[in-house]
């Protein structure tokens, strides 16, 4: 892998840019591989990355029906935070938010993390019980997140509009380390680090069955043909649970479509993050200008990728409200992904009923912010068989009643 540097774009000047190689190969397929992980977007190859980083792993392959970083990775509003209420939640999210901050330097790839800060605005006063609950909660987890009051909002966001004529901003919940980086470039990222490793990324290759033998993972079907593996990593988001059905047990999760837009670029003007859940909206101002806003998940399961109107219309009523100037603003594209949600609000990383199969799924809303923290869990429970990062996300504590319950915690803006 050639590295990128100020030097190379330099010397690349002088040859009208013709030394560049490919970020990663797209090879065929081999008959087997130490493990196989299904999903090329973030979490799948993080995970990837840090079998190899870590544990010296690399007969890796990663394979996706579609292509890479196709599905949520590249579908998401990008927000970065780890102030979250449950220790196991705040741990592995805070360890993929200090990932985050030496990521670029790490994979020799700009993500473009931007360290802007994020603000979870209260608005009623059960929300400001339960910021300063989190507030005190993270200060006992070592995760640096204070109560600020709406004079400090505004300082920190200037366009916003405390006086909400529905919903008044009363203060909110402040992670000045919080932020957001490029999506699609921490796929890239990953995978062109994955690859220079020896890994081989195999995109348009959709798994069609899993080949188990007396209890045991012996590979997958695939539209390239049969793939035979010891260990197979099930990282497909939504559609964890149909793949899970092919190796014969369920997930307890469902799938609904997020929604989000983006306006016509503009001056900059919001330098933070800002997400609102008493009004189902949050927003942030990207590199290009862009008004990035998110919105609800569909009231019903369902595969679609596309917007529609109604949240549209929801989600930019109750922001015009917190912010007036967006009213002036027409929006530039719209687009859903979707999130596979469980009961607590919270992931799975875990062991399955089949030996030799794992599977990280249930990131709901949140999936994005956790990428580096995920990879390197998941890494370290398919390599050693146990993570301290996974223990309490197992997928049997639903049987247990061992809940790591995020659903009140992180309320919409997961």
């Amino acid at each position: 892998m050639k590295r990128y540097s100020a030097f190379a774009i330099a010397r690349e000047a002088f040859r009208q840019h013709s030394g560049w190689n490919r970020a990663w190969a797209s090879p065929e397929p081999k008959k087997r591989y130490d493990v196989v992980i299904v999903g090329a977007g973030g979490h799948g190859l993080a995970t990837a990355y840090y079998l190899g980083k870590n544990f010296g792993i690399t007969k890796v392959a990663v394979i996706d029906k579609g292509w890479l970083g196709g599905g949520n990775t590249g579908r998401n509003t990008t927000i970065i935070r780890s102030n979250y209420l449950q220790d196991p939640s705040a741990a592995i999210y805070e360890k993929a938010r200090s990932l985050y901050e030496t990521m670029s330097q790490d994979l020799n790839y700009n993500v473009m993390f931007s360290p802007r800060g994020v603000i979870m605005l209260a608005q009623t006063q059960h929300e400001i019980r339960g910021y300063k609950r989190t507030a005190h909660a993270n200060s006992l987890q070592g995760v640096e997140t204070e109560w600020i009051g709406p004079e400090r909002v505004k300082e920190l966001c200037p366009i916003i509009n405390l006086e909400g004529p529905r919903y008044p901003v009363l203060g909110g919940l402040w992670q000045a380390r919080g932020g957001s980086a490029r999506h699609d470039a921490v796929a890239w990222g990953y995978a062109r680090a994955c690859s220079d490793m020896g890994m081989d990324i195999i995109q348009q290759c959709e798994v069609t069955g899993v080949m188990t033998d007396s209890g045991k993972v012996k590979g997958v079907n695939t539209t390239k043909g049969d793939i035979f593996c010891d260990k197979l990593g099930m990282v497909v988001a939504g559609h964890a649970s149909v793949l899970a059905g092919m190796a014969g047990f369920q997930l307890p999760i469902e799938s609904v479509p997020l929604q989000a837009l983006v306006s016509e670029p503009i001056k900059p003007c919001m330098d933070v993050v800002v997400m609102a859940n008493t009004v189902h909206g949050y927003m942030s101002q990207s590199d290009k200008g862009e008004m990035v806003i998110g919105g609800g998940t569909d009231g019903h399961n369902n595969y679609t990728q596309r917007g529609s109107f109604h949240h549209i219309e929801e989600t930019v009523r109750a922001l015009v409200e917190t912010f007036p100037m967006i009213a002036r603003l027409k929006m530039l594209r719209q687009w859903g992904g979707i999130v596979d949600v469980t009961g607590d609000r919270s992931a799975i990383l875990s062991k399955t009923p089949v030996d030799g199969i794992f599977v990280n799924c249930g990131w709901g809303t949140g999936g994005f912010k956790a990428i580096p923290g995920s990879g390197w869990a998941m890494a370290e429970l398919m390599a050693k068989g146990y993570s301290p990062l996974t223990e309490e996300f197992n997928m049997f504590r639903f049987k247990e009643g061992k809940f790591i319950d995020e659903s009140v915690a992180a309320g919409v803006a997961h």
